[in-house]
């Protein structure tokens, strides 16, 4: 049975027994306000603080829309006379399935609902969330009667017609076009899913570019004059010190865009032409994967999954920058999370908030490095230890005395193979010894685009393609690639859309264990990994090209595709065009 709201606001210490008495009977004297209501009126807590008890009091998911950017096509379908009527304001419009995301201060308001579902049309699902009737009136007011696209606020800066209603209130920094237009471009990077926002200053003008499933792409291009105001607003939103520009900053931004959580990682560089702004976005919702929807063949998710059984030793994903493995990581660490465990992570920084997860943060300021930080966790008592990157000897060293102590440590590593991690190792200076029996196995990844599948083309492979992918001359197959057009309006006009790993598992043997502590070359443990059923990477990769999800051409951009075939280990009678 739910609690009634003044004796969970008591519970929880919002406020005393006292405060409660005055609320109350100042209730009973006014106009038989709600309780909430009375309590923000006397000062005694704030809107939010209410808004999340009557949240969890009712059941229903609450919003703060002090830092919420809307989605423009989901305010173009309630009008304002609607929503300051019923107190409401539309926030997401989502596609599957088709539903609207609607903040409301009274989430049972049934009439209300039913007028938007009339006004909108059938078809449409309403999500309702719990908000604050002051901070519905507020975001009212600032996202209605301004202009929110990007287009839009371009037009208005560079014609100088300015909404008169903000000459007017000038209550709202909402006003100002270069803050609409900040918040503009971000929300359109979130809904184009790209994963970085690049602000680059030229000698003329301002280059803005998106990374998209992996390739930088120029979405516009800005006169110059713009950057100064743009460059203001994204260091205040970062928390940077706007009076720096000759030196490097980090920031961050957390932001509510089409209804869901999105942070953004700010890194500022000094250049010729003043200062490059990257924005790494991070959205959590996309961040986290479940284990099995990783695409790894079933024979690897199995070998991935025996070595995750292993209570002690380190488990290292390999790959270059941007190649997945924080996500590979996080997915295997929320499949291992649980009560019985203790959990701890060193990150550089952190990227997505996990629960029943214990994340730390580096901090050179004070410093803690990724060395002195293992010292600090092993004092915590953890049962898994991540690691983000292991970086030099001592970092290294530290890991791997985890590892030997009875600890489960994940970490990662900057190399082009599974079996380069070992040579990689040696180099930094860990001695074959301690490398041997300590790892559990080693993943390498890459991440290929997705071929669009509205467009995508069949086509018959060529000799050279069939030489490369192991086929013979009279196999029959049928391949997939970008279409003569170059792509659709599904997918940007790229030919892709999306992103998905190809990974190599390598879980080490006592075999391979001994080699590794006599230093082994690469080809007798390259020939020992595949005794055992080693695949590499080019085999998850040529598997996916002949699925038809993806090209010869995009794997070849991550993959060198003639590798095997130059070394004999692709016979031509490997591939017969069947799916392994």
């Amino acid at each position: 049975m739910a609690k009634r709201i003044g004796e969970q606001l008591i519970e929880k210490g919002i406020i005393t027994t006292d405060q409660l008495k005055i609320a109350l009977t100042e209730q009973k004297r006014g106009e038989h306000q709600p309780l909430g209501k009375v309590v923000v009126r006397l000062g005694f807590t704030s809107e939010s603080v209410i808004r999340d008890a009557l949240s969890e009091n009712l059941g229903f998911a609450s919003i703060d829309l002090a830092t919420i950017v809307p989605a423009v096509e989901a305010l173009a379908l309630l009008p304002v006379e609607l929503a300051r009527k019923y107190k409401m304001i539309p926030i997401a419009l989502r596609e599957q399935p088709c539903m609207i995301v609607i903040a409301m201060a009274d989430t049972y308001d049934l009439p209300a609902i039913d007028r938007v579902r009339a006004h909108i049309g059938g078809g449409i699902l309403i999500e309702a969330l719990l908000s604050g009737e002051v901070e519905i009136n507020n975001a009212i007011d600032q996202f209605y009667g301004y202009e929110l696209s990007v287009d839009g606020i371009l037009r208005e800066i560079e014609t100088g017609e300015v909404d008169r209603v903000s000459l007017q209130t000038e209550k709202s920094e909402y006003s100002q076009p270069i803050v609409r237009l900040v918040d503009a471009i971000l929300a359109d990077a979130v809904k184009c899913e790209a994963s970085d926002i690049h602000f680059e200053p030229e000698a003329g003008f301002l280059r803005l570019r998106y990374r998209i499933d992996g390739v930088l792409r120029q979405v516009r291009a800005l006169h110059k004059n713009f950057w100064a105001a743009i460059t203001v607003r994204l260091k205040v939103i970062a928390q940077m010190n706007i009076a720096e520009s000759r030196a490097p900053q980090d920031g961050r931004i957390s932001l509510m865009i089409a209804g869901r959580p999105i942070d953004f990682r700010v890194a500022s560089q000094p250049t010729i032409h003043g200062e490059n702004i990257v924005l790494r976005v991070l959205d959590r919702e996309r961040g986290i994967v479940a284990l099995d929807q990783l695409g790894l063949p079933a024979g690897s998710l199995v070998q991935l999954q025996l070595m995750m059984a292993r209570p002690e030793g380190i488990i290292m994903v390999t790959g270059p920058t941007g190649s997945g493995k924080t996500t590979t990581l996080y997915s295997i660490l929320s499949s291992l999370s649980s009560e019985k465990v203790n959990v701890m992570t060193l990150e550089d920084p952190v990227e997505y908030p996990m629960q029943m997860v214990r994340q730390t943060s580096v901090n050179e300021a004070v410093k803690l490095d990724f060395a002195t930080g293992i010292r600090s966790i092993m004092r915590q008592d953890p049962d898994i230890i991540l690691v983000g990157e292991v970086r030099d000897e001592d970092t290294a060293q530290m890991a791997l005395r985890a590892a030997m102590t009875g600890h489960q440590v994940f970490t990662t590593l900057h190399t082009n193979s599974a079996l380069g991690v070992v040579p990689r190792l040696l180099d930094i200076g860990v001695l074959p010894d301690i490398l041997a029996g300590n790892i559990i196995g080693i993943v390498a990844q890459r991440l290929v685009r997705i071929l669009c599948k509205n467009c995508k083309q069949a086509y018959q492979p060529e000799a050279l393609e069939r030489k490369i992918l192991g086929l013979s001359e009279d196999a029959e197959i049928t391949l997939q690639r970008v279409n003569s057009a170059g792509g659709c309006i599904h997918c940007g006009d790229q030919g892709y859309k999306g992103r998905m790993s190809i990974m190599e598992v390598l879980r080490m043997n006592p075999e391979l264990d001994e080699l590794v502590a006599r230093k082994s070359t690469q080809r007798e443990l390259s020939a020992a990994a595949h005794r055992q059923g080693f695949s590499p990477l080019l085999e998850d990769g040529i598997r996916r090209i002949k699925q038809g999800v993806t090209s010869l051409e995009e794997v070849s951009r991550v993959i060198d595709m003639t590798g095997l075939v130059d070394a004999g280990m692709l016979p031509a009678d490997q591939y017969d065009g069947a799916d392994r």
